[in-house]
């Protein structure tokens, strides 16, 4: 799931890959694959958008939750590595083999799903016609 901003200024994608691909120790949880945020709208407030808007197209979130992955040799820090996703309550939760950093929101810590701005939705889906 792509989600871009009116203005082009910020990006999120949502993935969901089989587990029996995955390598990582999180295999079966929703990934998010890339988050880009140069607008002035604050980068957790878009997370948890993103999150809403995600459970909005998936539905129920698997047993792991989200989780996203920081390489540092590829981002600026700030105060801590992934500031903008520990704002918006997601939590370390180790690193990958080969080093990248590891966070994740449980479904419990997840906001309510919310349906995109834009989205194109489906007249005999009654998750969206009556939540």
């Amino acid at each position: 799931m792509v989600l871009l901003t009116p203005d082009a200024d910020a990006l999120w994608v949502s993935s969901w890959p089989f587990a029996e691909y995955v390598k990582h120790d999180w295999a079966g949880a929703w990934i998010c694959s890339c988050f880009r945020n140069e607008s002035n709208i604050l980068s957790s407030d878009l997370i948890t958008e993103a999150v809403a808007a995600t459970k909005w197209f998936w539905g129920e979130p698997p047993e792991l939750g989200m989780v996203t992955f920081i390489n540092t040799d590829k981002v600026r820090k700030k105060r801590d590595w992934g500031r903008c996703y520990l704002k918006a309550g997601w939590e370390k939760c180790g690193r990958t083999k080969g080093g990248l950093i590891a966070l994740q929101i449980l479904p419990d810590q997840m906001p309510m799903f919310m349906t995109p701005c834009g989205a194109q939705l489906n007249l005999f889906d009654q998750k969206t016609l009556w939540a």
